[in-house]
């Protein structure tokens, strides 16, 4: 241990100490009981409205209905529930990281103790693979490298000097240090962290809004009715208590139950689909915010590249080396060059130069990989296992290197210096970035133009140089750097994923800016956006703590296709997030640090990675990709886009019932009570809850169309213009008409005659049969047009959904037991109607589908039919 020991403290003194302070603890996050959430979730807007439902159908004498509508708040409230339970738990994740015991020194000797009885001025001894436990300052070190990436986004381990800080939740890489805590539990930075991530608002989705706008519309229409029916009946000469017993039933009759459970199977659904493209749903919601995002702020390793270091150029004075090899497998397609200003190179001489770099950048790391089970697994940085891999491309024993090795002297790398040292036996090896290496080495002009030549393709370089090992064992960095001889280069890079230029293009036809949100070094992270595509050319490279302080003038400045912000702090991404979001941009934020937690909160989509994130990032997010490819984000995007399509399709196809439901009533209130009401109360409620909610959760489960990534988000209101032209301006009407045609009819078929009176009894059950099937018949058609608002059905194929067919059946089904069992038609006043009757109804359906048509057909003609908004051909 380099340094002189520090005191530390007495065991009397901790204890008082710890007495006074409390436990070395991450604060709890004040979360809901599970009882308040559930509480929740009978309490919330669309549950009220339901729950006042329930109570009005049960003293209108309607218990049936009463009881049906509180089994359908319980099921939706034990459901969303059970789905926040699996929520945000990322604080509970942060108080994990820290360890269960650590090493201090106390009454002057070293003891082990549970890491919650660390206090502020005890003396931490750190070794290699220790988590530090709380923040501190380094009082001695000895190579002490630490891995800080959780907590500040920096890809590479650092050096930690003495009386440089130490942060709880990071890692020690390599080294040993004695250090003196500063700050215990809730004081430390990484509760800071859990601070920001647990007060943060998490903002209500697009759907969340627009779903409350379509309950109030429907709840100030559905009460709306109920007065205006209350006030008519009355007029006609009803009875207080009828009338009333009258208006509770036509406001509950239009009250859509069954839109709630729609919503969320459909959610369900698309969530399914998501977790067939690598993504895990952990919200429901999130499936169609992910749709409606507008920009999406990226992480570079392992999102946008692989995650794989390699080395795919080498220099020396003698020559250069190009390598052609994927991962860290010793095969690889080896081409050679001499360099033309050397007239003695050859290529022995090249070979041997090539072979001396490799074996000295190798010697100068630590990280390796490593062949199990048929698959090379990395040890340590990756970087260096790609140097290890590099060397044994070139025949070099690395394992036999490692062995030789174990007990060398090694100065870690310094972020300061850029650049590190290790003292072998017989030489001294330091490697780092070339412009603090090459000075060291006389300033070769030749090594510069190929530094020039390899940074301008975007590679990382690194250069390596040996010197003699002369006197004594070097105390220092400085006195590893005497008389060094530079051997040459090595160009790594971490090569993108395959698929991330085209997923890029996708999000830009799409109409998603994208950005580069990281905290590495902006020179790598430009090179990396440039070679990927995402940067574009008038695109700002920007560092975190550049940032202007004003919060509008940094949403002006990141709100650009392309940018790439680097060196970025958690309260700089949490900054980002709510800028764009002010900006009216739906953000999606993706992350895998602890570091990122904050921000995938803040942002309307949180986007942790599966493979190589935290727990507490992935308990932060809504979605977990499993595979960390942006390619997938996008197919999200879509499945998202579709999701928000189809509650439009099933949406059109509640409202489109709603009118076919509410015009008897009309009809019957403009008479004056003298035109008999074709449907009930209870057929009604037996057409939403029994027949039509089957097929919209079918409709639910539609396929995503082609083509619904070529242009910007289909989001904006649920019902927009196009969905209510089609429920109230041609569907509905149609489906009303034609029940009332077949109600009328019936009674014809009968024996009624027009400027007769209305027969009752059995009549008028029949012909309200005839109005019931008509309707359910109409909706079966009404189910495959609502597939889209500008196809016909035919030419999407009548068997691509077929988890709608069946629902179609399965209605037309259970209307029949409806309508043929006996207590059951008594019940809701209904019989089997006459020939004529089912005529009309059966007819209903092809008559719906070729009115669709027919509109579908004029609104293709006009220039504004394919419009984003609806549900035109990119959602069809």
């Amino acid at each position: 241990m380099v340094g002189v020991i520090a005191p530390g403290l007495t065991t009397a003194e901790a204890a008082e100490r710890r007495a006074h302070a409390g436990p070395n603890r991450m604060p709890a996050s004040k979360r809901p009981s599970v009882f308040r959430r559930l509480l929740g979730e009978f309490v919330h807007f669309f549950a009220l409205l339901l729950w006042v439902a329930a109570v009005l159908a049960f003293f209108a004498d309607l218990p049936q209905l009463s009881i049906a509508i509180v089994g359908v708040i319980v099921l939706n409230a034990v459901f969303a529930a059970a789905q926040q339970a699996r929520a945000d738990k990322a604080a509970d994740r942060l108080r994990e990281m820290l360890p269960a015991r650590v090493a201090v020194w106390r009454d002057g000797r070293r003891q082990v103790i549970e890491a919650e009885d660390v206090v502020v001025d005890d003396v931490l001894l750190l070794e290699s693979g220790d988590r530090v436990p709380a923040d501190a300052i380094v009082l001695s070190e000895n190579r002490l490298l630490v891995d800080s990436s959780m907590l500040t986004g920096e890809s590479e381990a650092g050096g930690v000097a003495a009386e440089e800080p130490l942060f709880a939740g990071t890692f020690v890489v390599e080294g040993d240090a004695r250090a003196r805590v500063i700050a215990i539990g809730p004081d430390t930075r990484l509760a800071g962290i859990a601070r920001l991530t647990t007060t943060v608002t998490k903002p209500d989705t697009p759907l969340t809004r627009g779903l409350r706008g379509v309950v109030r519309l429907t709840a100030l229409i559905a009460v709306g009715m109920g007065v205006l029916f209350l006030l008519i009946s009355l007029l006609v000469g009803n009875s207080i208590q009828n009338a009333f017993v009258f208006a509770i039933g036509v406001t509950v009759a239009l009250v859509p139950e069954g839109l709630l459970p729609t919503v969320t199977l459909s959610l369900a659904w698309g969530s399914e689909r998501m977790a067939k493209r690598q993504i895990l749903v952990r919200k429901l919601e999130a499936v169609e915010t992910l749709g409606s995002t507008t920009f999406i702020c990226t992480d570079k390793t392992g999102t946008l590249t692989r995650n794989q270091m390699t080395v795919v150029e080498a220099w020396t004075p003698a020559g250069s080396l190009s390598i052609d090899g994927a991962g860290y497998g010793s095969a690889a397609r080896l081409t050679w060059s001499a360099d033309a200003t050397d007239a003695a190179a050859d290529a022995d001489a090249a070979a041997r130069a090539m072979r001396a770099l490799a074996r000295a950048g190798e010697r100068c790391s630590t990280g390796y990989a490593e062949e199990v089970d048929g698959t090379w697994r990395t040890h340590g940085d990756p970087m260096e296992a790609a140097l290890d891999a590099f060397a044994r491309r070139l025949d070099v024993d690395t394992a036999e290197d490692r062995r030789l090795d174990s007990d060398a002297l090694r100065f870690p790398f310094d972020p300061r210096l850029r650049r590190m040292a290790v003292v072998l036996a017989d030489r001294i090896v330091v490697k780092g970035a070339p412009d603090t290496v090459l000075p060291l080495c006389g300033d070769d002009p030749a090594a510069h133009r190929a530094v020039d030549a390899l940074t301008a393709r975007g590679l990382r370089v690194l250069a390596i140089a040996e010197g003699p090992r002369n006197g004594p064992t070097p105390h220092t960095q400085a006195e590893c750097e005497r008389g060094l001889r530079l051997l040459g280069l090595v160009a790594l890079e971490d090569p993108p994923r395959d698929d991330i230029s085209d997923a890029l293009q996708a999000c830009r036809r799409a109409g998603i800016r994208v950005a580069m949100v990281t905290g590495d070094h902006p020179v790598t992270a430009a090179a990396i956006a440039d070679q990927v595509g995402l940067r574009t050319s008038d695109a700002p490279v920007l560092i975190g703590a550049e940032l202007p302080a004003d919060d509008q003038h940094l949403a002006a400045v990141i709100d650009h296709d392309g940018v790439v912000i680097a060196r970025v702090s958690p309260e700089d991404k949490l900054r980002i997030a709510r800028a764009l979001r002010s900006r009216g941009h739906v953000v999606a934020m993706t992350g895998d640090g602890v570091n990122d937690a904050p921000a995938l909160h803040e942002a309307d989509i949180g986007v942790a990675m599966g493979l190589s994130g935290t727990d507490v990032a992935r308990e932060a997010a809504d979605l977990v990709l499993l595979d960390d490819s942006f390619a997938s984000i996008v197919a999200g995007v879509e499945q998202g886009r579709a999701t928000f399509v189809n509650i439009r399709r099933f949406l059109t196809y509640h409202l489109t019932d709603n009118v076919a439901e509410l015009t008897p009533f009309v009809v019957w209130a403009l008479s004056g009570g003298q035109f008999p009401l074709a449907l009930g109360v209870l057929q009604i409620i037996a057409l939403d809850l029994g027949t039509d909610t089957v097929s919209a959760v079918a409709l639910g489960a539609e396929p995503p169309a082609k083509h619904l990534l070529d242009g910007p988000p289909v989001g904006g209101r649920l019902m927009n213009g196009t969905v209510l032209r089609r429920a109230f301006g041609v569907l509905g009407p149609l489906e009303a008409g034609l029940s009332l045609l077949a109600f009328v009819v019936s009674f014809m078929a009968l024996g009624w005659q027009v400027g007769t009176p209305f027969p009752d009894g059995h009549d008028l059950m029949a012909a309200s049969g005839a109005a019931f099937m008509t309707v359910v018949f109409a909706q079966a058609a009404n189910a495959f047009a609502c597939r889209s608002s500008s196809v016909w059905p035919g030419k999407l194929g009548w068997g691509t959904n077929r988890l709608l067919v069946v629902a179609v059946a399965a209605a037309l089904a259970f209307s029949m037991l409806l309508l043929f069992v006996p207590p059951v038609a008594d019940l809701l006043g209904q019989a089997s109607p006459p020939f004529w009757g089912w005529v009309v109804a059966v007819a209903s359906a092809p008559i719906l589908l070729a009115v669709d048509a027919a509109d579908k057909r004029v609104r293709a003609g006009r220039p504004q039919a394919h419009a984003t908004g609806g549900m035109g051909p990119r959602s069809a």
